[in-house]
């Protein structure tokens, strides 16, 4: 994995903005998208003690690949857990037995650490094409957005506050609008006594293990849609920004270790970490420091507080846990928007797959349940077919001066 060539002795006062930077990074990705993970175990019925299991596990295993990873690199990769995989398991795992969940959680992993070994990480890729594979992350992810506004019907006040404090924030501080209604939310419950943490303690997490459960239903409509989404919702943008702040590192070493680590923490909750994308920006670009060859620093440091985050993860369990539904599901949605936004606005970019990216996104956002197969796997299914009859075209066997013929016509 090559290295940013350093331009200035190292002084320990360049530590200062990458740490920052690093800790930004962590309180933007707990403070956001992280409830979801919480959801999700809500949904799944999973107790304290499970939940706790998880948040331990994916804490641990992205702070220490994160390190791995930029140390060994000198480059600030930076890893987080799956996002839109944590959005699609709080429909999943409604109806998807645990034990089966973490079996799919195992086969997703060891297909990113096969994908990683093996070098095809370009070629899986260019087998989806990229308006399906938007409109299905979109889809996935549409009824979280309409449930940020939903809440409005169930407890005006909180969700209404919510809302327009996330508009706000947009307008003078885009990235910190979500940590910014996490706060503000947080003094409102707090003011109105309706999350009771007075009898909480600092408890260390003690990772749980699951003994995994295999099966077909759980192999189409859990593990495969969970591989898919990490691929083309995390690690194709998380390259993407390392590669447009001038990071030349290989993807398949991170792809690899990263999931690696996920085969490893599996078992005790974790669904998938990778390559982070809209957070890895904080790390990656000036702000956290003016020389390319510190910035490796930050990840090391976001790292360290991801482990520290996990080591007390059953507390910040008990924490969540004690929100009231509406503030988690309309701080849920509002984290989302940014990423239901980008998702749309690829599937409907070009004219000509449009109407291929808009069924599959429609039919994502139905959440078919058919067969005993969850709706993701349908939505990728009627969307590739959709893709196919719409813009396939049967191979044709041509001479090869017909061939060359458009490429004259161009010159001339």
């Amino acid at each position: 994995m090559p290295s940013v060539p350093s331009s200035s002795p190292f002084r320990w006062r360049d530590v200062a903005h990458p740490v920052v930077a690093g800790l930004i990074s962590v309180i933007v990705n707990y403070g956001g998208t992280f409830i979801l993970v919480f959801q999700a175990a809500r949904v799944a019925g999973l107790g304290p003690e499970l939940t706790a299991s998880w948040v331990w596990s994916v804490s641990i295993g992205v702070g220490v690949t994160g390190i791995v990873l930029s140390w060994l690199s000198r480059e600030p990769v930076i890893t987080a857990w799956s996002t839109p995989a944590a959005a699609f398991l709080v429909t999943a795992l409604a109806s998807t037995p645990y034990a089966e969940a973490v079996g799919a959680y195992l086969v997703s992993a060891a297909a990113f650490v096969l994908l990683g070994l093996s070098g095809w990480f370009e070629r899986v890729i260019r087998l989806i094409p990229p308006g399906v594979a938007a409109g299905l992350l979109a889809g996935i992810l549409l009824p979280f957005g309409i449930g940020a506004f939903g809440g409005m019907s169930l407890d005006p006040l909180l969700a209404g506050l919510l809302i327009l404090a996330y508009v706000g924030f947009k307008r003078f501080s885009a990235r910190y609008a979500v940590v910014g209604i996490l706060v503000l939310g947080l003094a409102f419950l707090l003011l109105q006594q309706r999350v009771d943490l007075g009898g909480l303690s600092l408890t260390l997490a003690r990772p749980v293990f699951t003994m995994p459960a295999f099966s077909l239903n759980a192999l189409l409509s859990v593990a495969l849609p969970l591989f898919l989404i990490t691929l083309t919702g995390q690690y194709m943008p998380g390259m993407l920004v390392l590669r447009n702040d001038g990071f030349r590192c290989s993807a398949n070493p991170i792809v690899a270790l990263t999931g690696f680590g996920s085969l490893l923490m599996a078992p005790f909750g974790s669904h998938a970490f990778n390559i982070a994308a809209i957070t890895a920006a904080i790390c990656t670009g000036r702000e956290a420091h003016e020389d390319p060859s510190k910035r490796w620093i930050a990840g090391i440091a976001a790292g360290v507080f991801y482990i520290l985050v996990g080591v007390f993860g059953v507390t910040l369990a008990a924490v969540f846990m004690a929100f009231p539904s509406t503030f988690i599901t309309t701080l849920a949605g509002l984290a989302l928007l940014g990423t239901i936004a980008g998702s749309l606005a690829a599937a409907m970019a070009e004219p000509r797959t449009r109407e291929a990216s808009l069924i599959t996104f429609l039919a994502a956002a139905a959440n078919i349940q058919l067969l005993g197969v969850g709706g993701a796997f349908w939505g990728l299914v009627i969307g590739l077919a959709a893709h196919a009859l719409l813009n396939g075209r049967w191979p044709q066997r041509q001479p090869a001066a017909a061939v060359a013929l458009p490429a004259d016509r161009r010159a001339v």
